[in-house]
């Protein structure tokens, strides 16, 4: 594969994810051209309009819009945020059978017209919809997958490293599971530069203890209700996860980011879809990478396969 050039980015769903998305992807220029979807036509044109006010201070980047699908023919790239708001209180698999509706519909439209696409799903509960969403398109797993837990392991380094006074940069630490509550810091693995967290000595403060590992572990998991209970969404880091997603795959970068894509054998797990190490590049998830857990990350890993393959199994679609 290589990187693609005159690249088009659809994003699908024009509320809080999709804007931001949409305008993470311009002032970074993912993508030659983006494209944003909704049904609101008020609302899309209102957005598509305001971003293309802003494409003076954007580089080469072209903004087109509307409520007509046929936007999407051509993409390379779609990115799937439509679908019911998680509201305060909810969990991520509440709003299973609703999104699973909404994707259901959308998906064979999506396919007929951008059927060479890499199609990436947002949308909650992402690791349970990117099931439905390969079901449905009859792609290869690695053309149908989800943003997983890159946004939870960016939340697990940003604290880390604030925690270290390190910049998040050197942290190198990672979410693996389901992106919801059985989600898994992979400690075993977690490193700041080369030095595995537990025995980083700082100078001017003290280092970390398993206490303090699991309070951020649990920060993380409940980062995203702590903004939805203030905010009412969470939109600009995932709108900037969004989009580092898609620049792995359209500059072909073979990058190693935990999205979430339907296994086969992975630590024995098949027919889910987990966030994994993956190896993203035009092709969308090109390889899956085995990493070494501990026993406790393995058992921790089965129960968030159960937990995706209930919500599954819940839905009629076990």
């Amino acid at each position: 594969m290589a990187v693609i050039e005159n690249s088009k980015l659809s994003i699908i769903g024009a509320g809080a994810v999709g804007s931001s998305l949409a305008y993470a992807a311009l002032i970074r220029e993912s993508a030659r051209e983006v494209t944003l979807y909704d049904v609101a036509s008020a609302k899309v044109e209102a957005e598509v309009l305001d971003l293309a006010h802003g494409t003076q201070f954007t580089g080469s980047s072209r903004v087109t819009g509307g409520d007509d699908l046929d936007v999407v023919i051509d993409s390379n790239v779609v990115v799937i945020t439509a679908g019911a708001k998680q509201r305060p209180g909810q969990t991520r698999l509440d709003l299973a059978a609703t999104n699973v509706d909404i994707l259901s519909k959308l998906m064979p439209e999506l396919v007929a017209r951008a059927p060479e696409a890499v199609f990436v799903i947002v949308s909650n509960p992402c690791d349970v919809l990117a099931v439905v969403a390969q079901r449905l398109s009859g792609l290869p797993a690695g053309r149908v997958f989800a943003s997983g837990t890159v946004l939870d392991s960016s939340r697990l380094r940003w604290l880390l490293a604030e925690r270290a006074g390190v910049s998040t940069s050197s942290v190198h630490a990672m979410i693996v599971g389901e992106h919801g509550d059985s989600e898994i810091p992979m400690w075993s693995q977690a490193r700041i530069g080369p030095v595995p967290v537990l025995d980083w000595r700082p100078s001017d403060r003290e280092p970390f203890s398993a206490t303090e590992l699991d309070q951020i572990a649990s920060d993380v998991k409940n980062a995203a209700y702590k903004v939805i209970e203030g905010k009412g969404a969470t939109n600009y880091a995932i709108g900037l996860s969004g989009a580092r997603i898609v620049e792995a795959v359209l500059r072909d970068e073979g990058a190693v980011l935990p999205v979430s894509s339907v296994l086969t054998d992975y630590a024995g797990i098949s027919g889910v879809a987990l966030s994994v190490p993956s190896v993203i590049d035009a092709s969308g998830v090109s390889q899956t990478v085995e990493v070494p857990f501990s026993v406790h990350e393995l058992e921790l890993f089965e129960r968030s396969a159960e937990q995706v393959r209930g919500a599954l199994s819940s839905l009629g679609l076990g």
